[in-house]
């Protein structure tokens, strides 16, 4: 695989390359996407993972926020409700979150500290 140049701001990061999403899902992902995608540069999805990872630590963090200020050490989906709930910059999932926060579940430990 071709590896980003100094341009493009990815660094390599131990064994896994620059990356650490499969760039083979992404890649699948991308051409189900749409009928009219045929054919994607090897660059995209390195792209696409670096984008995808920032995105699921900046949730995270803010989801972490809402685990310590209801005094847990386990982050759990409601707390990802509250941050996607509470942050401007992921309105697009308010509307995601809020018809399946209505399910009656026991809450899942997504994540321990």
């Amino acid at each position: 695989m071709r590896q980003p140049g100094a341009y493009s701001g990815l660094r390599i990061s131990g064994k896994t390359g620059p990356h650490s999403l499969p760039l083979a899902r992404i890649k699948k992902i991308m051409k189900n996407s749409s009928d009219e995608v045929k054919m994607i540069s090897g660059e995209a999805p390195i792209v696409f993972s670096k984008a995808s990872e920032l995105f699921i630590e900046e949730l995270t963090k803010r989801a972490w926020m809402m685990t310590l200020q209801a005094k847990r050490r386990t982050l759990h989906k409601e707390d990802v409700v509250s941050a996607v709930i509470k942050t401007d910059i992921f309105d697009f999932l308010v509307n995601l979150v809020s018809e399946n926060s209505g399910k009656s579940e026991d809450p899942q430990p997504v994540m321990e500290a």
